[in-house]
């Protein structure tokens, strides 16, 4: 048996204790499609109350087994469906992978064909903690650039989000010969902002739940947007463990903000063991039918200028000047103010003060 934890049964639910409890103890709605390709971690924040997102790509892989003597190569194609359902924490998910596997067994020189879904899965994701809920607590600094973009232990605090879903098998699938046609996955999903730039994404998952082999997986994605923040690129590690099937993968890949609503991206990894040896890249993109709306708030609920005071009659202006300047992020990441900028908060913070002062006789 070829198992990433090779030990008791015991000893694989005390090691899923240990992962989950880190994790026991961003919302949602932006302006710009912030989607969970090109890798297979999933971010704990939703995509936003009425926002329709469509996540599509194509692959290929080698996968190779040197014990079974066995070559294959895969071609598919995968779907994720994501909806923000109700209010802005909650997401509605459909995962889908087609594939078209042709697999050979070299000492019997017989070719065999495999055609169907190897992923069909439905779910529901809720955000249960947000460390950016407070716009209060995470102002940026008005005498320091550095301060703003330099690592520090408290982006460690992850947002963190819950799941659960369902995968389901349909007819005679040769992926999942004698499995039940219904099984159940539950997922902690973490987001931790490390820097304006870096954002690091954990998953960890217990997969397969009520069938005979069940799966523990773990994933570690790092992503990094660049001085273009249009461009970004992430490296991730993925870790599965059953009886069944048993891997250690790396991936990385880039993608590209098109437009505010769409994406596309390129991804490829491969295995880092031989049984199976395991090699796959991947293109794709993602869209985004954006029908949210902000809810109202009632003027006498709202703080004192909390919608900014009076309107600067160059203000249009200045927004498509900074909007020109600042860009955005193919991961939605948020860079901070510029020097440039945080001079004029300071600014602008000193002529608050000043006014607010003056005594009016």
């Amino acid at each position: 048996m070829n198992s990433l934890f090779a030990y008791s049964k015991s000893y694989q639910y005390i090691l899923s204790l240990i992962f989950l409890l880190p994790f026991v103890a961003i919302s949602q709605y932006t302006d710009v499609i912030n989607s969970n390709r090109p890798g297979v971690s999933v971010s704990a924040y939703a995509v936003g109350k009425n926002v329709v997102q469509a996540e599509m790509g194509l692959f290929y892989e080698q996968k190779d087994h040197t014990l079974l003597n066995t070559e294959s190569n895969i071609w598919g194609t995968d779907i994720s469906l994501r909806y923000g359902l109700l209010f802005e924490k909650l997401e509605l998910n459909y995962e889908g992978t087609f594939q078209n596997q042709n697999l050979t067994y070299i000492n019997f020189d017989l070719v065999a064909k495999r055609r169907d879904f190897s992923r069909n899965r439905l779910g529901l994701k809720f955000l249960v903690y947000d460390p950016f809920k407070n716009p209060e607590a995470n102002k940026p600094n008005l005498y320091s650039w550095r301060a703003n973009n330099k690592f520090q232990f408290k982006n460690l605090l992850p947002a963190v989000s819950l799941y659960g879903g369902a995968n389901f098998v349909l007819g005679d699938n040769p992926f999942y010969i004698g499995e039940p046609t219904i099984s159940y996955r539950g997922m902690i999903a973490t987001q931790s902002r490390l820097t304006p730039r870096f954002v690091l994404i954990t998953n960890t998952a217990y997969d397969r739940i009520s069938t005979e082999d069940p799966e523990l997986s773990y994933t570690i994605s790092l992503s990094h947007a660049f001085r273009n923040p249009k461009w970004s690129v992430f490296v991730e590690h993925q870790g599965i463990g059953s009886d069944r099937y048993s891997d250690l993968l790396i991936r990385g890949g880039i993608a590209h903000l098109l437009k505010e609503n769409l994406q596309l991206d390129f991804n490829m990894g491969a295995s880092l063991k031989n049984t199976p040896t395991r090699i796959f890249f991947g293109i794709g993109g993602s869209y985004r039918m954006d029908f949210h709306k902000d809810s109202l708030k009632p003027i006498e609920d709202q703080e004192a200028d909390q919608n900014g005071g009076a309107i600067d009659k160059k203000a249009m202006k200045k927004k498509k000047k900074e909007n020109k300047e600042k860009g955005s992020g193919a991961e939605d990441i948020d860079l901070g103010p510029s020097k440039k900028q945080l001079k004029k908060l300071r600014k602008a913070e000193k002529k608050k003060k000043k006014e607010s002062s003056e005594i009016d006789f």
